[in-house]
């Protein structure tokens, strides 16, 4: 579905009138490691390196919506990022441009060659821009240089104030080795695995201590600990790196989830850090999305659609966006229809997205579609085998057709979730669940 068919399918399921004008300029783009394979093993993370720092430019100019890295092990996983990789994940992932490259040394320098594909009516052709020669010394400086000659390549303007803006988010520290390790840091948390975050954990304290000023290694700590369920020590990263700069506003928009996901429900404080972060970022959709998310949490269903309204305006390919809006549809307007086309089209844009399959689910389930609803919470399962929302909602909904197999679930959800605090009562649950199934099996 192209951007102007999301935005039109959106406008009529809100009844809105018609979006800004910024709204259909917004490009949507894939940054790909960059091709390292001529480099020494050593060498290899440079091509992430690249992209890690393309990647933090790029989210500053609203010209541009930012695909998620971690999108990308959805759809490839080559050995490296050839043309034809980049090519097939960005369509795969509805990129209007895809940026790549390639890294290669003669006697003493670093040789980049940056490209990038332009995406329209499903053709590609790549373009290359001036290749860089760096030596060693001076890698980081090449890579504060990159993001202003691809946006003047792509047309993009490109004030003074801008520019600077981008340089300084591409060239994050000083120091080439907190550098290094920040990128292997981010690579491990990649894997979206317990190994992965307890690696990238390390990796990114490692980095810190290098350079305590290093304020993303900082804020990308806290989102590791946060993976890890270590709830006060991403708070207390979160924090430090609003200190450290407060004009950077992913640690804001981080909080905010944070409160948000409380046990307290501390919904005004997730609102005032959500409005923080779009204060600093007018264009942070993911911000607005969040703050849609606390409104409707305190059943103010108007303000969370105007602000999911925001969130589709500054990013109509925003799959968040389209699964908040599904559930604030079947929990607070009981449209069943409107809220099933929202989430299918959450997954459409990110099939791997487990809140979204567990929402349709239980759309599903409310139904009595119970053969969909195992479908949507299997895929879920299927995802995220130790996330034990999806699996208690799979055995709950097996009782209803196999309690045979509810059994085996519940079993499994207990093994899993006894090893959770935050699941205790859920747990008390299940094992009465399970208590009255062995009965009635027998």
């Amino acid at each position: 579905m192209s951007r102007r068919r999301a935005l039109l399918l959106v406008a009529i399921i809100l009844g809105s009138p018609a979006w800004p004008a910024e709204a259909a300029v917004k490009r949507s783009m894939l940054v790909a490691p960059f091709e390292t394979g001529a480099l020494s093993r050593e060498d290899a993370w440079i091509g992430d390196g690249i992209a890690e720092a393309l990647a933090l430019a790029f989210v500053q100019h609203p010209a541009f919506v930012a695909i998620d890295r971690a999108r990308l092990r959805t759809v490839a996983d080559p050995q490296g990022w050839t043309e034809a990789s980049v090519l097939q994940a960005a369509r795969a992932l509805h990129a209007d441009v895809a940026v790549f490259g390639d890294v290669r040394r003669d006697a003493t320098n670093y040789v980049i060659h940056p490209r990038y594909i332009e995406l329209t009516a499903g053709a590609g052709e790549s373009i290359a821009l001036d290749e860089l020669v760096v030596p060693d010394a001076e890698l980081l400086d090449a890579l504060g240089k990159l993001p202003g000659l691809y946006l003047r390549s792509l047309k993009v303007t490109l004030a003074a104030d801008d520019a600077a803006r981008l340089q300084g988010a591409a060239h994050p520290t000083a120091s080439l080795r907190a550098f290094h390790l920040f990128v292997n840091g981010r690579i491990a948390a990649l894997k979206g695995t317990q190994e992965g975050y307890e690696a990238a954990g390390d990796l990114l304290a490692r980095a810190i201590d290098i350079d305590s000023t290093f304020v993303v290694a900082q804020y990308s700590l806290g989102v590791v600990h946060q993976a890890l369920g270590n709830r006060w020590k991403a708070a207390a990263q979160f924090r430090a790196s609003t200190q450290l700069d407060p004009r950077y506003p992913e640690p804001y928009k981080a909080l905010g989830d944070l409160f948000l996901a409380a046990p307290r429900r501390l919904y005004d404080q997730a609102i005032e850090a959500y409005s923080k972060a779009i204060e600093l970022r007018p264009f942070y959709a993911d911000a607005y999305v969040g703050l849609g998310d606390a409104k409707a949490a305190k059943g103010d269903v108007d303000g969370a659609i105007a602000a999911y309204q925001k969130a589709l305006a500054h990013n109509p390919l925003n799959p968040r966006m389209y699964a908040s809006l599904g559930k604030i549809y079947f929990t607070e307007k009981g449209l069943y229809y409107e809220a099933v086309g929202a989430y299918k089209r959450a997954l459409e844009l990110d099939p791997s997205f487990v809140d979204a399959h567990l929402g349709l689910g239980e759309v599903y389930e409310d139904k009595g579609l119970y053969k969909e609803a195992i479908g949507e919470y299997g895929k879920a399962v299927d995802l995220d085998g130790k996330n034990p929302g999806a699996l208690y909602n799979l055995a709950a909904v097996y009782e209803k057709v196999d309690p045979k197999e509810a059994i085996a679930l519940w079993e499994r959800y207990i093994d899993l979730a006894s090893q959770l605090s935050s699941e205790k009562d859920w747990v008390d649950v299940a094992r009465q669940h399970l208590h009255k199934l062995r009965g009635q099996v027998k």
